[in-house]
């Protein structure tokens, strides 16, 4: 964006909703075109989260008086319509980045807005790993309430629930209680009759591999997973082809539906690892 006297309240709207970066230069000096060459490729990189604009001094030399300019290059930051920081002269590429980092959002709080936006819209499968990327990076109280929504709106109980015991005390406002409520329902929801059934006929016969297996998958089928992988798991501690190796097959086939990268799931590939080897 070239500024003029024309354009400059549409600078100043869009540095309301944006970072501005503002280039004053000049036709005959190398060195600061050179600078807005760089800037250019800084301001792209960012993907439109920074606006670029240039001032040509040897143009608009109303503008470089109004912003007070003494020297070329300079380059301002600008925000609210304010100058808010800014340098003199050239600056390393790796310098300007630490300059703009402490006036642009980090990538976590970018993913972290990008998934509530698409929960709010009904898409939490694509939510979710960009919740899981936030997490990673910044796992604050804003993250992890966000995540275990998210985790509930796919039906992932048991994350949630392990999310949920992670917020700290002062964290624990409105949407918590609201995400802890909607895990209460959801776990009396997950609590069928076919599974009170067959935990009681496992109970009256804990040796009988087949009402264990159908319990394991009605477990799995309620979202309840880490019940079941633990169910699952105990017989294979002590026999790795109980139930001719139906038990072990069961297991891996929820594993793989959980994915690689579910947290329950890697806890328990990690635990049939150390009995295979």
């Amino acid at each position: 964006m070239e500024l003029n006297r024309d354009n400059i309240q549409q600078l100043v709207d869009i540095s309301q909703e944006k970072l501005v970066a503002l280039v004053f230069w000049a036709e005959q000096m190398p060195e600061t075109k050179a600078l807005l060459t760089q800037m250019e490729q800084i301001a792209a990189s960012y993907q439109g989260l920074l606006q670029l604009a240039s001032v040509n001094c040897e143009t608009q030399m109303e503008l470089a008086s109004y912003f007070r300019i003494q020297s070329l290059p300079t380059t301002l930051l600008l925000s609210q319509g304010q100058p808010i920081d800014g340098f003199a002269g050239a600056l390393e590429e790796a310098k300007i980045r630490e300059m703009l980092a402490k006036h642009l959002p980090a990538a976590w709080e970018l993913a972290l807005n990008e998934a509530k936006a698409l929960l709010a819209n009904g898409d939490a499968a694509a939510a979710l790993p960009l919740i899981k990327q936030a997490h990673s990076e910044q796992p604050n109280g804003d993250v992890t309430l966000a995540y275990a929504d998210i985790s509930l709106t796919l039906g992932d109980i048991e994350t949630a629930k392990t999310l949920l015991t992670t917020v700290k005390l002062e964290d624990q406002h409105g949407d918590y209680e609201s995400l802890m409520s909607r895990v209460k329902l959801a776990e009396e929801a997950a609590d069928t009759p076919e599974i009170r059934n067959l935990q009681q006929a496992l109970e009256q016969n804990p040796g009988d591999f087949d009402v264990l297996a159908k319990l394991a998958s009605a477990l799995h089928q309620a979202q309840r997973n880490e019940e079941a992988l633990e169910l699952l798991f105990a017989p294979l501690q002590k026999d790795l082809n109980a139930a001719n190796g139906a038990l072990k097959q069961q297991l891996l086939t929820i594993l793989s539906a959980l994915g690689q990268g579910n947290p329950l799931a890697s806890q328990y590939r990690r635990k049939l690892y150390s009995l295979l080897y």
